[in-house]
């Protein structure tokens, strides 16, 4: 596998929103960007002028998630943004019934100012009592919850939940967990390729964004650990991040400044290595559907000649 190359582009100060950010997404275009943090305890809503470029945003609207997920962490949506779900963690571990995913709708796809209804929320509290961030697969069946205050030994897990109905957090039940604690002793951020078979974390510890490799997607209990990215001339305080679409650039959050960094890769997911594309199978045969396609054009064209 080729080394990949990170490079820093530039940073947004998010200080007059939220002052204690703590989470962040993005919609699937990346023309929008959505903050929370346990200060305002809303989800802040931003445009993008130019889609996943963080330098061109302008502020759109908040929603406050104060009465149902107090101390909030993180913010995510479904596919088609007209799901959204917040996950609400304690101060310091407090047994007050807050760690827990709630889930709304909104009228309008990735539009917080329209008309948004609470529907439930799921508590994570067995498996966590300090959550710090929430991911979804892409399908909605699947559920992750990091934090650094676990509440079996207080060590910093991803939890595994499934959702045998997709997007609905009341039917999400607890799978299995998977301990960072030895790459980051205080894991605030979580992210997934598309495909989940590569996952990564940061935390307030190490500075830097763990990779790790996972030999079945999604299923935490496969995954193993590759390697570190140090992010510490940037962020001395990282507590989220996310990757555009396609992989090729990576924001960090933190809560040093206030502030959203924004890295270009050298390569698709390219934190740490470059992904080999004889690994997917789906891959492979779209490579080798390609080459076909190539020989048959030569084909016809070399025998008319």
């Amino acid at each position: 596998k080729a080394s990949a190359v990170p490079t820093w582009v530039h940073k947004i100060d998010i200080t007059s929103e939220e002052d204690t950010p703590n989470g962040f997404t993005f919609n699937n275009d990346g023309t929008k960007m959505f903050v929370i943090g346990h200060k305002e305890d809303e989800v802040i809503e931003y445009t993008l002028s130019t889609a996943w470029n963080v330098s061109t945003y302008s502020l759109v609207d908040s929603f406050s998630t104060k009465s149902e997920s107090g101390y909030s962490r993180d913010v995510k949506f479904s596919q088609d943004g007209t799901k959204m779900f917040v996950l609400g963690g304690s101060d310091s571990g407090a047994d007050d019934g807050l760690d827990s995913v709630c889930e709304y709708t909104l009228s309008t796809g990735f539009d917080v100012s329209s008309t948004v209804t609470f529907i439930d929320c799921f508590s994570v509290a067995d498996q966590e009592d300090e959550p710090d961030d929430l991911e979804f697969s892409p399908d909605g069946t699947k559920m992750f919850v990091i934090g650094c205050e676990a509440a079996s030994d207080d060590k910093s897990y991803i939890n595994e939940y499934t959702l045998s109905t997709a997007w609905d957090v009341s039917t999400a039940s607890f799978v299995d967990n998977f301990s960072v604690h030895s790459e980051e002793t205080q894991a605030k951020g979580l992210a997934f390729t598309y495909d989940g078979t590569k996952m990564f974390v940061t935390g307030t510890t190490g500075d830097d964004v763990n990779e790790y490799t996972l030999s079945t997607g999604f299923d935490v209990s496969t995954a193993s650990f590759v390697d570190s990215y140090d992010i510490s001339s940037q962020e001395n305080f990282p507590t989220s991040l996310a990757f555009s679409s396609d992989g090729s650039k990576l924001f960090v959050l933190g809560r040093s400044d206030d502030e959203v960094n924004e890295y270009t890769l050298s390569c698709s997911y390219g934190v740490v290595n470059c992904k080999d594309p004889t690994s997917s199978k789906d891959d492979v045969a779209s490579v080798e559907s390609q080459t076909e396609s190539a020989k048959q054009l030569i084909q016809h064209t070399t025998y008319p000649v």
